[in-house]
């Protein structure tokens, strides 16, 4: 019976899902401050407030990994896995400041833009090793 490793699906599901929590960050900084510009009457209903982004970190950090690491030993690449530790650097640094809205979105949105990034590329290299011959359940 052959046995099938369930390592490299698993690892393209947390970087998909990884990749999709970026993206959901990344809406949350640059649109839900728009919205409510644009709707006054809303700002105080809207906004999930501080704790929400140290939640989100905290999800971030066991789910990139969970999908890093493994992909780095996997392909021996230390650049998403570099990346990504930038990215949640950044995350974290926007999460700890206080005061400064303008700084604390731009960490925010450049480290998940660096961990989505670091997500994709692990993807990738995880999907060429399964192109190329390895066998491994993509």
């Amino acid at each position: 019976m052959l046995k099938m490793d369930s390592r490299p699906a698993v690892g393209n599901w947390l970087d998909g899902a990884a990749t999709c929590a970026s993206a959901a960050c990344l809406i949350h900084c640059l649109v839900l401050p728009l919205i409510i510009a644009a709707l006054p009457s809303l700002a105080g209903s809207i906004d999930p407030g501080e704790r929400f982004h140290a939640l989100v970190l905290a999800f971030a950090i066991p789910t990139s990994a969970l999908a890093l690491v493994p992909g780095w030993r996997a392909s021996g690449a230390a650049g998403p896995l570099s990346c990504g530790l930038v990215g949640l650097v950044l995350l974290a640094i926007g999460v700890a400041i206080e005061g400064s809205e303008v700084v604390e979105t731009s960490m925010t949105v450049v480290g998940s833009l660096c961990l989505a990034g670091a997500h994709f590329a692990n993807w990738r290299l995880r999907r060429a090793q399964c192109l190329g011959g390895d066998g491994c359940p993509c």
